[in-house]
């Protein structure tokens, strides 16, 4: 009897390293694909750009890279208890967002990992022809525009993280629900 219950457990865990590891190389494939969809659009944006047009894309990049990240940490600091009852109500969104909060890790790993580390990858590509735009219009050797959009980048988006993580754990509930409402309208179930 022990040796069947032992075999199963280990059936288990087996099962699950295969699922995390499914997960992981899927994780990696969508990486790539909106990598490259991404890096595209920040490279048509930033071809001859004037540093106007450069800083709001880096804005946009480091806006998307804050969102998705508030939205990870909110899903896995999220109480689903609440959005079992809301959806036994058919309150829209409210089943979106028990489907998110029992894939809670892939959700975080997704929005956080993914799409924030992209937007931040790419901000940072984008800094670079915003740093050669500034160092033309002020005389500022490379070198010393390269830092200042550096740290500039880091700092907002650094900056921008730290705000929203409190936000989000303390509002978790609330940003897990608009979310689930917004991919509800996306979802025909």
């Amino acid at each position: 009897m022990k040796k069947e219950i032992k075999r199963q457990l280990e059936d288990k865990k087996k099962a699950r390293m295969k699922a995390n590891l499914k997960w992981s190389f899927s994780l990696m494939f969508m990486a790539a694909i909106i990598s490259i969809a991404l890096s595209f659009v920040s490279e048509i944006a930033m071809q001859n750009v004037n540093i106007i047009i450069g800083t709001i894309v880096i804005l946009v990049f480091i806006g998307i890279g804050i969102l998705f990240d508030m939205i990870g940490v909110a899903v896995t600091s999220a109480d689903e208890a609440p959005f079992h009852a809301m959806s036994s109500k058919k309150v829209k969104g409210a089943k979106m967002a028990v489907t998110l909060k029992k894939n809670a890790n892939k959700v975080s790993s997704f929005c956080c990992d993914v799409i924030g580390d992209i937007c931040g990858i790419i901000s940072g590509a984008a800094g670079v022809a915003v740093a050669v735009s500034l160092a033309s219009i002020t005389g500022l050797p490379a070198l010393a525009s390269s830092l200042i959009v550096t740290g500039l980048i880091a700092a907002l988006t650094i900056g921008g993280k730290s705000f929203e993580k409190s936000a989000a754990i303390n509002n978790g509930n609330k940003i897990l629900y608009e979310f689930a409402k917004v991919l509800s309208l996306f979802n025909k179930n």
